[in-house]
């Protein structure tokens, strides 16, 4: 496949950022790396291998993000209003100079990540379904208080998934584009996912209560929080993307 990095100067950050990306074609795919990753990641857990059926028959194309989850969720001894800050520039760094970067006309993007990965998959998501068609966020927290605890303001709250769509109006237009998306949250119930399966749980019963079609997929107990679960789920999931079934595993 063919494979090319890229680094660049961020206007919203200052300092340059790198991504990779993964084939040419396809349904573009902008992958979050887990907490503290970096680019290259999904490619050294061999997430990228995983999906190369996908990649090569120009399916699907990977933008593999680049983070800086030690200087705002991590740095959980620093100021929660400069981490907060700082995550919102990233944020505005993602929608406002990397999609326009990789993107191919209007088209809209598949999200996804593992663990980190997985809660800014959802909070890119559900900030803007515009730009997003499809979420795959695999063993992903949905809520900021597990790194904010009790700091909050409105920075905190636009980047806490259960806070700001509990807090959204009903007759919001987000809710009818969410209900034209397609919407997949996995989770296991082994070790060291217990704090992202009662996330999971609860992202699950919010988007019910506002009838917006989802999959919500609870794997077993002997699933635990690592790469080795999340190279199956990743395939399983991708493959019924790709694949067009999607919509009636969801129904």
């Amino acid at each position: 496949m063919i494979t090319q990095y890229y680094q660049h100067y961020s206007r919203s950050l200052d300092p340059d950022l790198e991504y990779q990306t993964y084939g040419t074609q396809g349904h573009a795919v902008l992958v979050f790396a887990s907490q503290d990753g970096r680019f290259y990641d999904y490619q050294n857990f061999d997430m990228v291998a995983t999906l190369s059926p996908f990649i090569e028959t120009g399916k699907i194309r990977l933008i593999c993000a680049d983070s800086i989850d030690s200087e705002t969720w991590s740095d959980i001894n620093g100021d929660p209003r400069s981490r907060i800050e700082k995550q919102e520039r990233w944020y505005h760094y993602i929608i406002d100079e990397l999609i326009p970067a990789v993107r191919n006309g209007n088209e809209t993007f598949i999200v996804t990540g593992c663990s980190m990965g997985g809660f800014h998959a959802a909070n890119h998501f559900f900030r803007r379904p515009d730009i997003f068609d499809t979420l795959l966020s695999l063993s992903g927290l949905y809520g900021a208080d597990y790194f904010f605890g009790s700091y909050k303001d409105k920075l905190v709250y636009d980047n806490s998934p259960l806070d700001f769509l509990a807090g959204m109006p009903d007759d919001h237009y987000y809710w009818n584009l969410y209900r034209s998306r397609r919407i997949i949250c996995c989770v296991g119930q082994g070790r060291w996912e217990d704090e992202l399966l009662a996330d999971t749980r609860k992202l699950d019963a919010l988007l019910t209560a506002k009838h917006v079609d989802h999959w919500c997929d609870y794997w077993g107990y002997d699933v635990d929080h690592d790469w080795s679960w999340w190279r199956k789920q990743v395939y399983y999931f991708m493959n019924h993307i790709v694949y067009g079934d999607l919509e009636r595993t969801i129904s």
